[in-house]
């Protein structure tokens, strides 16, 4: 889990909902198993098995003397044989090194006089319920002289009245609260007051529903915001990091995975994240709420219900591991359909001109069965995570069950608390049956969150720590010795380049194919980085320089135009954010593209997608020189600028670039333009190596290479 927890620094900072959304779950659970509890006050006035507040009482004795009674029902009280047990107290149990124990009472004693109420006389009788409230009411630290009879050997109670004194010991915090709600409720057992005693049971339920509702409402609420909050600047965070690294991780990876990654997995991530503020916090405390009732009814009871808990966790292991391993698979083949996806919509013309449909159709089909496999495997993990909990829940629940019965006939219990208990860890057992899927849930949470780091992990660019910053070019461009391997790859793309470029001059690169020439160029604005040797602007390194003062001077037009989907002005001013509309359309204007701009129904306001949807490749790369030309950098390099345009395109592009290139440090690579032939230094490659250099007509004369291609390339075009 340690990719999962790395997402709580996006938590953390939230940390005043994070109270809140606790709180709120600790109040629901409190309420839930309180509501459940005010069963058991119900069935003791609906049952008349000894009334409200002699349950009460008795409880809090319980708790304060450390020994339990036997109270008789209505029908015990009945029989003529049992109706003396109205008048003394019959001690069950006495725990050790409780107050009870420490004044000597034994179990089966028992005590028929307490405090102000004690025997003076043998027709003296008082009644349970009047020494039970004596007893409950003490103060703290008071000395209770109390009266008791014990079993002699022959089995009888002797005729002997024992004498003793009870500690009250200190008085619990909760008393006071207790005897103030009960000051509502009549200790008479009328039909009257019954009904009373009722509805006020009835109204503290729903008092107890209304605030537990609020509670959930908060907690599922905040839950929701701390979530969103979190998995937006976490994709903030992996989106800003992508744009920061290496041009070869786009080069070498599929940009799909990582979309995958920012958009699918970050998903996945946040449903993890809402399971854990939502029921992975409230159901557990809601289990423990109720178990923690339950226990103060009967704790061993509880003990035999929760003994299928190990049993449970290891289940829940095992599965949570079985689901982690499915998800991981089923996010990468997301991933991969995604890159399906994109390459055949991209290439649909092509698609359909070859009749591949089919081919396409069947392609896609594997990665989607694949996938579907994977979900498959999810869902039967997660189907029958539930049901093994159910069945482990119910052999712990039926074994509590016949205890409990074999303990009522014994009147070892009360029927209406057993019939409470059986209510409570019922609920219990529900709550955790509602907890089985949260580990499946975290799992698949965890399995996101190791494919979202994996990319965060990864290196950014390099600068250096000191990196100063660089200086806008005014002497020359140096490369010197330069050798580069593409990763991945054995042969050097460019073997010891040596090459100086004067400022203010332009260079033309050209060469067959894979003869280094983008390679070359590719190395000015630190896409790549040499293996050996150094690439100088004015003397200095530019792996020193930070890489914003060094991109900030360039400027560079490619063979694939590149814009946004935004409008034509916000495309050419992605050169200089914030430029005004005059300077917009100067640029516009400098690169021809004014011309075919104004025309149009919502000239500079005209939206363009991502493709250049409604323009022609030609119009897009003189809105393209716009962009450069507003940037007004230092240095331009032109990479195969005019290779995908009509020859009207191509005449008004290179009139548009001699226009920009003019007192500019310029870097052309091209097969079939013009100004390849008026360059100042034309630069010929030839398998990663300088072989020649010069003006056309020496290059001519002494080039064979620059003849074949100016002869097959640049003049045919």
């Amino acid at each position: 889990m340690k990719s999962f927890n790395r997402v709580f620094e996006y938590i953390w900072p939230q940390w005043r909902r994070l109270i809140v959304i606790f709180f709120s779950a600790l109040i629901i659970g409190i309420l839930f198993s309180l509501s459940f509890m005010t069963i058991i006050p119900l069935l003791k006035v609906m049952m008349g098995e000894e009334g409200l507040h002699g349950w009460v009482d008795r409880k809090l004795c319980e708790d304060r003397y450390g020994m339990t009674f036997y109270m008789p029902d209505r029908m015990t009280l009945l029989d003529p044989n049992k109706s003396d047990m109205a008048y003394y107290l019959l001690v069950t149990g006495v725990e050790e090194d409780g107050l009870a124990q420490i004044t000597g009472l034994k179990g089966q004693d028992t005590i028929i006089g307490a405090g102000k109420y004690v025997i003076e006389e043998e027709t003296d009788k008082i009644l349970s319920t009047t020494l039970l409230e004596e007893l409950a009411k003490a103060g703290s630290d008071v000395n209770i002289p109390i009266q008791y009879k014990r079993f002699n050997e022959q089995g009888t109670y002797d005729t002997q009245i024992y004498t003793g004194t009870l500690n009250s010991g200190t008085r619990p915090f909760y008393v006071n609260g207790i005897e103030w709600i009960m000051s509502f409720v009549p200790r008479e057992q009328g039909p009257g007051e019954k009904t009373r005693a009722m509805s006020i049971i009835i109204i503290m339920m729903a008092i107890f529903t209304v605030i537990r509702c609020a509670g959930r409402f908060y907690q599922q609420y905040l839950g929701e915001k701390v979530v969103q909050t979190a998995i937006s600047e976490l994709r903030q965070d992996v989106f800003a990091h992508i744009l920061n690294m290496p041009i070869g991780f786009f080069e070498n990876e599929s940009p799909s995975d990582a979309v995958s990654r920012l958009i699918r997995d970050t998903g996945e991530l946040s449903t993890g994240l809402k399971t854990l503020f939502g029921k992975a916090l409230r159901e557990p405390l809601v289990a423990a709420a109720l178990i923690a009732g339950a226990m103060w009814i009967d704790f061993k009871l509880t003990l035999i219900f929760t003994c299928s808990a190990p049993f449970i966790a290891v289940a829940i292991g095992q599965l949570g591991r079985k689901i982690k391993r499915a998800t991981r698979k089923s996010l990468m083949n997301w991933s991969l359909m995604l890159a399906k996806l994109k390459e055949t919509f991209g290439a649909i013309k092509v698609v359909k001109v070859y009749n591949q449909q089919e081919q396409e159709n069947t392609s896609f089909d594997v990665i989607n069965k694949k996938l579907l496999k994977q979900l498959f495997r999810i869902a039967k993990i997660d189907a029958g995570t539930a049901p093994i909990m159910e069945i482990l829940g119910m052999f712990a629940g039926g074994a509590a069950l016949l205890f409990g019965a074999h303990w009522v006939a014994n009147q070892e219990i009360y029927p209406s608390e057993f019939i409470a208990l059986v209510a409570i860890l019922g609920a219990a057992a529900e709550s955790v049956r509602k907890s089985s899927d949260i580990w499946n849930r975290l799992q698949q949470a965890n399995a996101a969150s190791e494919r979202v780091y994996t990319i965060i992990d990864r290196k950014t660019e390099i600068e250096s720590p000191g990196a100063f910053k660089l200086e806008t070019l005014k002497n020359k461009i140096e490369f010197k010795d330069i050798v580069f391997t593409y990763p991945g790859t054995v042969t050097p793309a460019l073997k010891h380049i040596n090459l100086t470029v004067e400022a203010g001059r332009n260079i033309a690169l050209v060469g067959p194919n894979g003869s280094g020439k983008t390679t070359l160029a590719n190395l000015i604005p630190r896409f790549y980085d040499p293996d050996s040797g150094r690439v100088l602007i004015d003397g200095k390194d530019i792996r020193e320089a930070t890489l914003f003062s060094l991109r900030n001077q360039i400027g560079m037009v490619t063979q694939n135009v590149l814009t946004f989907n935004d409008t034509i002005a916000a495309n050419i001013a992605y050169g200089k954010l914030g430029a005004t509309e005059e300077e917009i359309i100067a640029a516009a204007k400098r690169s021809f593209a004014h011309e075919f701009i104004e025309p149009l129904t919502k000239g500079y306001n005209t939206i363009i997608g991502e493709e250049s949807t409604g323009l022609s490749g030609g119009q897009m790369q003189r809105i393209v020189i716009a962009r450069a030309i507003l940037k007004n950098p230092a240095i331009l390099i032109f990479d195969e600028a005019t290779s995908q345009v009509d020859a009207e395109s191509e005449a008004k592009i290179h009139k548009a670039i001699e226009e920009i290139m003019r007192g500019r440090t310029s870097i052309i690579i091209a097969h079939r333009f013009s100004t390849v032939i008026t360059a100042d230094v034309i630069v010929v490659m030839n398998e990663g190596q300088i072989i020649a250099q010069g003006q056309h007509d020496e290059l001519m004369r002494t080039c064979r290479l620059y003849q074949s291609l100016y002869e097959t390339q640049l003049v045919k075009a």
